[in-house]
């Protein structure tokens, strides 16, 4: 998952970021509120954690301009604004929920694994498909109850296609999942981990549909 960070404390932001990173999230950070609205046009990120207290445009106009554009991107409010009514402010503005600094890592990424799970009409944590058993929390993989290792990059393209069993994900669009910016793609980058992926989990869990991209299908 491809996630927006918003934040203008140096140290907060790049530690969020390297954190994200280790857990297999591509983040991008942006440090004010027009640079904010400048990455959210490109329609890349798929997940949005927002300061409030950000210069140049404040993050509830970001979040009021996000939602009067009908964009569902889920939105996690990161913030040192602690009162009830800012945090009523935030909710109603249209952020699905609320976090006040200092908080924990573990806490963050939980959150953002719940809101994940809400966006993609999953109830439970673990993600079930055919013989596949997938732990967001452990980033434990399992395949017909054997213990499957991959790298993070392989973890991260394999959650991007269990997403939407049957819905088929170009070579861009599973970079754009995985990767920041600024970091380095190779041309043949993404065959390289569909290839890791079939030779670990089996040739028919990925199917390459050609010029159109890549798919888990709908039924194993």
């Amino acid at each position: 998952m491809r996630i927006l960070l918003v934040e203008d404390d140096a140290m907060i932001g790049k530690s969020v970021q390297l954190g994200l990173k280790r857990e297999g999230y591509a983040v991008d950070w942006v440090q004010d509120g027009v640079a904010a609205e400048l990455a959210l046009a490109s329609q890349v990120h798929e997940f949005l954690l927002l300061d409030l207290g950000i210069p140049r445009k404040s993050g509830l106009d970001i979040l009021k301009g996000l939602r009067g554009c009908k964009n569902p991107m889920p939105v996690l409010i990161i913030t040192a604004r602690d009162s009830v009514a800012d945090r009523v402010a935030g909710l109603d503005s249209g952020a699905d929920d609320y976090l006040v600094k200092p908080f924990d890592l573990d806490e963050l990424c939980a959150r953002i694994r719940a809101l994940a799970r809400r966006r993609g009409g999953r109830p439970a944590p673990v993600i079930e498909h055919g013989g596949l058993q997938v732990n967001p929390v452990t980033r434990e993989v399992r395949l017909d109850d054997v213990p499957i290792n991959l790298s993070v990059r392989e973890y991260a393209l394999l959650i991007a296609l269990l997403e939407h069993p049957g819905v088929p994900l170009s070579r861009t669009q599973l970079e754009e999942r995985i990767y920041g910016w600024g970091e380095e793609v190779e041309s043949n980058t993404i065959e390289v981990y569909i290839h890791g992926l079939r030779r670990k989990l089996g040739a028919h869990w990925i199917v390459n549909l050609r010029g159109v991209g890549y798919l888990v299908p709908e039924r194993i």
